[in-house]
């Protein structure tokens, strides 16, 4: 074999390779500033959850990888595996602070309203829960506390000491997966905006909050079968859901968003 071939043939090699490594690293080069650019690109998408089902109803080219959580999903964004991921935004706002390779683009895949929930016979609890985030709003402390709960970089900031009622319980139901909705602190305590807003609940009802904590697909019928009064964990106000109980006004207007590499 000539020197000259062997030459070409390593050149070629290179190329080979080059071509390869380009490849893979085609997630890393491009840099998403709007959601349509999503159309037809690889998601990652928590199991067990519709996120996916809701992006193809937008985007019907997507792709989907599945993972065990939203966090693994959004860290295989981070790592190039897939192009973004799905899920609620005010849980991906909460990843991307702590994560500043990330970040949430601006326009929803779908738009929705959160609420809390009580049993469809509640409407006295329901108009306290109403005129408790209305207060809110109306005081300025509604965004005071979307700061401390959501914000732009670095972790959650602490609940504020709330001095709740005596007279009797408030059994709040939630699920401490939902961050920074409803989430176990440093000091294995069940804390969160949802929290906080249930706290002023109780302490408007004169009562003392009592939290249970269950799994995100037991708080209706937890609700239903009268184990707690109230329920909250970032939940979506559907039609399906409002059959089985009885959503309080909106109280966080969000979606499914995606998180992109910055």
């Amino acid at each position: 074999m000539s020197k000259q071939f062997k030459v070409l043939i390593f050149f070629m090699f290179a190329l080979f390779l080059s071509a390869i490594v380009a490849g893979c690293s085609d997630k890393e080069k491009v840099v998403f500033t709007n959601i349509k650019q999503l159309n037809d690109k690889e998601f990652g998408i928590p199991t067990g959850t519709v996120a996916d089902k809701l992006v193809l109803s937008v985007f019907p080219n997507a792709k989907f990888q599945y993972y065990n959580s939203v966090l693994d999903a959004a860290i295989a964004v981070k790592q190039g595996k897939v192009d973004a991921a799905a899920y609620d935004e005010p849980i991906l706002r909460n990843i991307a602070a702590k994560n500043p390779g990330l970040t949430v683009l601006s326009e929803m895949i779908t738009k929705d309203d959160y609420g809390f929930a009580v049993r469809l016979e509640d409407g006295d609890l329901k108009k306290t829960i109403d005129d408790v985030v209305k207060g809110l709003k109306t005081s300025g402390d509604y965004e005071l506390m979307l700061k401390r709960w959501l914000p732009k970089e670095g972790q959650p900031k602490a609940t504020p000491l709330i001095e709740t009622g005596n007279n009797g319980s408030l059994r709040f139901g939630t699920s401490s997966v939902t961050e920074p909705f409803s989430f176990v602190d440093e000091s294995q305590k069940v804390v969160g905006m949802d929290i906080e807003i249930a706290s002023l609940v109780a302490k408007k009802l004169n009562k003392k909050l009592e939290i249970v904590n269950m799994e995100f697909g037991s708080l209706i019928p937890a609700l239903a079968s009268k184990k707690v009064d109230m329920i909250g964990a970032c939940i979506t106000i559907t039609e399906e859901r409002s059959k089985k109980v009885l959503f309080s006004s909106p109280y966080y207007t969000g979606g499914i968003a995606a998180i992109v590499k910055k």
